[in-house]
């Protein structure tokens, strides 16, 4: 009997190699054979202005040109930056958007659907709407600042090193919180409601309910979300490319559009893969220390 369960067993493992296999297959083609010809060009010098050069391989000599490049440090430092202030901010605004959307009792299914406009939009069409709010001629919110004092009658916010990425904070902000919305009201909505009502009849108001009974229950759900933004803010390069162009200078360039006018416009093939592999490590990095939290938050969620 057990030969039989173990013989069955393996045919079963057979299967589902097989029925995998073509996925894996899938995930093979389109993401790690183009990582690992990225890598591997990122060890040579490739410089299509170049040509009669070849493609001598010169090791990590790319990444060392990286950490010696003020311009791509630069950009690290913008990227990160980034993340950590658009990141706290969606995630604080997604919270209140999902407790409203949770406590929602007429017109539900409408208040969420409008909610989640704002992600539904595609991308570019966000960074060019609040690139246009903000054009010193004819946007709305700049002559509104205007208006209030808070800038000069000839402020232009993309001419500034730092106000330049307000636009950027601000449409990453508004596109995708809904996003973080709607996974913490997923998050909110497997919270058992008898746990709040035992604790209102203990004489617990609604504050007090929400930091002790609401907010540590949804930690995983906050940590998933917070890994999904932060994944995304450390790989910025769209936003960034259309309301700024990565101006005034270089003042708003993060660390992708850095590799992507490196590899298409200067030709460097060799350093831009470098670039571009470094936003990968860095992901790479960042995911692996967050797959621990999560799994150190879903351990104390369930004890």
């Amino acid at each position: 009997m057990n030969h039989r369960a173990a013989s069955i067993e393996r045919a079963e493992t057979r299967l589902a190699w097989v029925l995998v296999a073509p996925a894996l297959a899938v995930i093979l083609l389109v993401s790690l054979v183009p990582i690992a010809v990225t890598g591997w060009d990122a060890l040579h010098v490739h410089d299509l202005r170049l040509p009669w050069l070849g493609r001598p391989f010169i090791g990590v000599g790319n990444f060392v040109e990286a950490v010696n490049d003020p311009r791509f440090r630069g950009a690290l430092l913008h990227t990160v930056a980034f993340a950590l202030i658009s990141v706290p901010l969606e995630l604080v605004l997604g919270l209140g958007l999902a407790v409203m959307l949770h406590s929602a009792t007429r017109g539900r299914a409408f208040v969420r659907v409008s909610a989640l406009l704002p992600w539904a939009i595609p991308t570019v069409v966000a960074a060019l709407l609040w690139r246009f709010m903000f054009d010193a001629q004819t946007g709305i919110l700049a002559a509104s600042f205007r208006t209030l004092g808070v800038v000069g009658p000839a402020f232009d916010w993309f001419v500034h090193p730092l106000a330049a990425w307000l636009p950027v904070i601000a449409a990453d902000v508004w596109k995708t919180t809904p996003f973080v919305a709607i996974l913490l009201l997923a998050g909110l909505q497997t919270i058992d409601p008898v746990l709040g009502e035992a604790a209102q009849i203990d004489g617990a108001g609604p504050v007090r309910r929400f930091f002790t009974i609401t907010l540590p229950l949804l930690t995983p759900a906050l940590v998933v979300a917070a890994a999904f933004r932060m994944l995304d803010a450390l790989r910025l390069f769209d936003l960034a490319y259309v309301v700024t162009g990565g101006g005034p200078g270089s003042a708003t360039e993060p660390v992708s559009l850095y590799a992507f006018i490196t590899l298409m416009q200067r030709l460097r093939f060799g350093y831009g893969s470098a670039l571009s592999m470094t936003v990968f490590l860095l992901t790479f990095a960042f995911a692996l220390v967050w797959v621990r939290i999560l799994g150190r938050s879903l351990t104390g969620a369930r004890s």
